[in-house]
């Protein structure tokens, strides 16, 4: 079992004051890449520290970019609006693109929140001065990608865009459903894949490129790297979707492998752009940014964001996870099923959750790396650890939402919040309003 003593002689209690991640920032140093994730996909608490310890990075440490777990040309519309270049009146109208379950996600009072800060801060920015981007890293918008290409093209090269228009027309009999996509081939339904015309669409683009980019400017540079990136998206989305009815654990790879290709172009394309190493703050689940290799899933030959960044970068990459022993949650009971603020059920007995609750402090940060004591101490077996993505059965806790990990190999510190509070999408449903949550359920803190 793990040593209480060493947990309370590490932990930091965070106190909601200004200082609380000081030493987080001290820690942080130099590193061109912060990774923060996020026990669940609907816990306030976890999107409110986030946006505290990003605005830091942002206002103290220059950082220039955020990457969320979400589709690029959903989040490319915030990006346009925090940096004044779309028609958007609003942060809550900038993220109307996010139509995709899970909606909650991102259409959230505390994205807006963050999303006006975010505006707020460049506005005020000097000329000279980058504005602070916003941008997607998945891979689910395949068919929205597609359409962005297309009306670059029709802007840039018209007679590009029918070439693009044929090649894309592979996809024209599945109704824009890219799952149906992926079960016609698994089935046998079809024998002939779309791979090739969205592998050559992509090779189109970067021929052309100089074409593209002859009109100098920060603009054109922009549009033409954003069509990029979806035409890429569609060839790593069509090659996902093409295997996803087979292993579990090669869709999984695929789609981790795809959002570190996206943060690693567009950690080029900002660094090539300000002439200086882009700095750049990623939001994405626990599972994602946390090192695989420390896992049960890592032992079972998943890979993910966390451990590739770790791989390339070393400790240029700061991999920070979250976690909480009980509270609230928004979360739905099935795929594509509406948002429910459920109950969080108290952490099982022997989880690293379940430890921290016995500790001295219900909020507090963990540095794992800069303690060697508490490193070896919590890398030296795996214990349970829970995880709730964007559905949460708690009748079947211990089966669907833990697995084991060496906490202190898997990120380099730990923000845990004892009790959490639920998400709030911005469209309250009878099924959240009446979720399992008392009455007085408050609306900030």
């Amino acid at each position: 079992m793990i040593d209480l003593h060493v947990i309370d002689s590490a932990a930091q209690e965070l106190t909601r004051t200004a200082s609380d991640y000081d030493s987080l920032l001290e820690f942080i140093g130099d590193a061109r890449f912060v990774l923060l994730g996020e026990a669940t996909h609907g816990t306030q608490d976890f999107y409110r520290e986030r946006a505290i310890i990003t605005k830091r990075l942002i206002a103290e440490k220059d950082f220039t970019a955020v990457a969320i777990e979400g589709d690029w040309p959903d989040a490319y519309r915030i990006n346009r609006y925090v940096c004044n270049q779309s028609a958007d009146q609003s942060a809550q109208q900038s993220l109307s693109g996010f139509e995709r379950f899970p909606t909650w996600m991102w259409r959230n009072t505390e994205v807006v929140r963050f999303v006006d800060w975010l505006r707020t801060f460049n506005d005020v920015l000097s000329v000279s001065m980058p504005k602070v981007g916003m941008f997607g890293l998945d891979l689910y918008s395949m068919f929205t990608s597609m359409d962005e290409v297309l009306k670059y093209l029709d802007k840039v090269d018209p007679k590009a865009a029918g070439y693009a228009r044929a090649r894309y027309a592979c996809f024209d009999q599945f109704n824009r459903n890219s799952q149906l996509y992926g079960h016609a081939l698994g089935s046998g339904m079809i024998s002939r894949s779309c791979e090739n015309d969205v592998v050559a669409q992509l090779l189109a683009l970067h021929k052309l490129a100089a074409k593209y980019l002859e009109h100098d400017g920060a603009d054109a540079t922009d549009a033409y790297f954003y069509a990029q990136q979806n035409a890429r998206l569609v060839k790593n989305a069509e090659q996902y979707y093409r295997n996803m009815f087979g292993s579990h654990i090669s869709s999984w790879n695929m789609r981790d492998r795809h959002m570190t290709e996206m943060l690693e172009n567009l950690d080029q394309h900002i660094s090539k752009k300000h002439d200086a190493p882009a700095k750049i703050v990623v939001w994405a689940h626990n599972s994602h940014l946390g090192d695989a290799r420390a896992t049960q899933m890592g032992d079972q030959g998943e890979l993910n964001v966390g451990q590739l960044m770790r791989q390339v970068y070393g400790a240029q990459a700061v991999l920070i996870g979250f976690t909480t022993h009980h509270g609230y949650v928004t979360a739905a009971s099935d795929w594509g099923a509406p948002a429910e603020r459920k109950k969080i059920r108290p952490a099982l007995p022997g989880s690293y959750e379940d430890v921290f609750h016995q500790s001295s402090y219900r909020r507090f940060l963990l540095p794992l790396r800069a303690n060697a004591n508490l490193h070896n101490v919590l890398s030296a077996q795996q214990f349970l650890e829970r995880a709730i993505g964007v559905i949460y059965l708690p009748e079947s806790e211990r089966h669907s939402h833990y697995f084991y990990a060496r906490l202190a190999e898997q990120f380099d510190a730990i923000i845990h919040i004892d009790e959490t509070h639920a998400l709030k999408p911005l469209e309250l449903t009878s099924h959240w309003v009446d979720g399992d949550a008392p009455e007085t359920y408050p609306e900030g803190f």
